[in-house]
Parts: structure tokens; C-alpha cells; sequence
């Protein structure tokens, strides 16, 4: 039984997961003593006989708080598949009266979790899908609209859970970025998005354009009439439903009927890859 626990749990093992499989007290510190066994953290274990795997260091890192303690954040994103790489330090969210010293290579968050917002995977408590994406694109900052608009996209997780497992989880930690995220992603991205752009330029001094400008019985967002460049500016990539898709082609074939080169930008483009927007902004008005 030792040996399935070991082969399911990446070689790591809890002295309560021992004790259940049949060995004694004396039989773990015997392992310990004879190196078979690692000693990660009190009562948690991993089989010197594999590799100390990214799994491996997230779930003893996990289990040395206990058993009511969850993979968090950053951490909980890679255990369920949300991000490629795990985090080097790695998030535990556990219970407020929880006691102990923090252990090296884990950031600790102290809350009390509604049952409907952990769940256990290969083993392992962590926080419910929908809360993971919400702390974990807080954490991610510089492109956690990334991981809100593919989470959105892939269907995985709808708009009103991530409203819902917020507005329960208010006062955590990065409770204020993730409520600006939520919004974005609720409708207000195109007009923050609009805000941005009109920034860049006037930061990187770009003139000859101008907002809402009047054409074909639409508002361009921002146009130089010059170069005839006009810009569509877009929210998140999910908020465009099949029928604002046919409108916005037709919007923009009509523009273009009319020798207008149209660009497009999301809310995302423009704030993960500001440099790459004006760039290609600047090649359209030398064209």
C-alpha cells in the first residue's frame, strides 16, 4: 500500500498516509535513518528513489501545512493545467487559526475557504477552478488578462462563477486587481481600452489622429485621415458574440471599400504588447 501511495502521489508521503498503509512509527524513522526516505517538512516524506519532480515539491509543500490546507494562487493554476510552468515558490492558502512556521519555498495565505471553493485533484486539496483563475491572474500581473480571456474562451469557467467565487472571497489578498479584471472582462475593456491607446500615442508621440472620428455613418475609434488609417479598438477576444462578429466585418469592409487600412487591437494587445501596437501603428502611417 506504501508503494501505491508513493506511485500516486509523486513519491511523497504523509506519516498519517503511512501509518494507514500498515507501517509503524519506527519503520518510517528507520527509512529516514537509512535515506530511503526524505524528510521534507514534520510528518511529510518523499522516496529518495525518483526524482524530487515539480509535482513532488508542490504537494510536500502543500501537506507540511496539514490537511486542511490547499494549493493556492500560481500553484493551484499549474497543478489544474491553467499555466505551463509551476511557480518557485509555491502558494498555500490555510484556515486562520492555523499555527507553525512558514516553511522555505511557500508563500502562505491565511483564509478561511467555503467548502464549494476547494476541490482535490490527484490527491491534492486545491482552490476551486473558478477562484484559481481570479488569484492567479492577480498574480501573473503583467499578463493575467491572458489567463481571465483564455479561461473565458476555452469555456472552462463562465464570466458569472468568476463574479460569483469573487464577490464570496472579498477582502483576500489582491481582491482590488481582480475586481478591475472582472469588469474588463464584463464590458468596460473596450473603453479602458480606447484610454490606452489614446496614452501610447501621446506618449510616443504620434500625431495627425483623432477619436470618434465620423466615417461611412460609423465613429472610428481613432483615425488619421491622412494615411487613412483607422483603428478598431476591441475588448476581451471572448466578449464577441456571432453577432457582433458579423457587424464589426461588415463595419469594416465598408471602411475599407473606401481605401482605409483597418487595424484592430484588443484590450489585451494593448496592454501586454504595447510595443508591438505601435509598432505596426507606425508602419500603417508611413505606408
Amino acid at each position: 500500500m506504501v508503494s501505491d501511495y508513493l506511485r500516486r502521489h509523486d513519491g511523497v508521503v504523509t506519516l498519517a498516509q503511512a501509518r494507514a498503509a500498515g507501517l509503524s512509527e519506527h519503520s518510517v524513522s528507520r527509512n529516514v535513518r537509512s535515506r530511503r526516505w526524505r524528510r521534507c517538512s514534520k510528518g511529510v516524506y518523499f522516496a529518495d528513489d525518483r526524482p524530487f519532480t515539480d509535482a513532488a515539491r508542490v504537494r510536500a509543500a502543500v501537506w507540511g501545512y496539514g490537511d486542511r490546507a490547499a494549493a493556492s494562487g500560481l500553484a493551484a493554476a499549474w497543478w489544474q493545467g491553467l499555466t505551463r510552468f509551476p511557480p518557485d515558490r509555491v502558494e498555500v492558502t490555510v484556515p486562520r487559526d492555523s499555527n507553525g512556521r512558514i516553511h522555505d519555498g511557500t508563500v502562505v495565505r491565511r483564509r478561511d475557504l467555503a467548502d464549494v471553493d476547494i476541490e482535490e485533484i490527484r490527491g491534492l486539496r486545491v482552490t476551486a477552478l473558478a477562484l484559481t483563475v481570479v488569484e492567479a491572474a492577480v498574480r501573473r500581473r503583467r499578463d493575467g488578462a491572458k489567463l481571465v480571456d483564455s479561461a473565458l474562451q476555452g469555456r472552462i469557467v463562465e464570466l458569472r462563477e468568476l463574479w460569483q467565487t469573487h464577490l464570496r472571497n472579498k477582502g483576500r489578498y489582491g481582491s482590488p486587481a481582480a475586481r478591475r479584471l472582472l469588469r474588463a472582462a464584463s464590458g468596460g475593456a473596450r473603453s479602458e481600452a480606447e484610454r490606452i491607446l489614446v496614452g501610447l500615442l501621446e506618449q510616443a508621440g504620434i500625431t495627425g489622429w483623432l477619436t470618434d472620428y465620423p466615417l461611412a455613418g460609423y465613429l472610428i475609434d481613432v483615425a488619421f485621415p491622412y494615411p487613412k488609417v483607422a483603428i478598431e479598438v476591441d475588448g476581451f477576444a471572448f466578449h464577441s458574440d456571432h453577432d457582433a462578429f458579423q457587424k464589426d466585418r461588415v463595419r469594416q469592409n465598408r471602411i475599407s471599400l473606401l481605401g482605409w487600412q483597418v487595424l484592430r487591437f484588443t484590450w489585451l494587445d494593448l496592454t501586454e504588447y504595447p510595443e508591438r501596437v505601435l509598432a505596426t501603428i507606425r508602419a500603417a502611417i508611413r505606408a
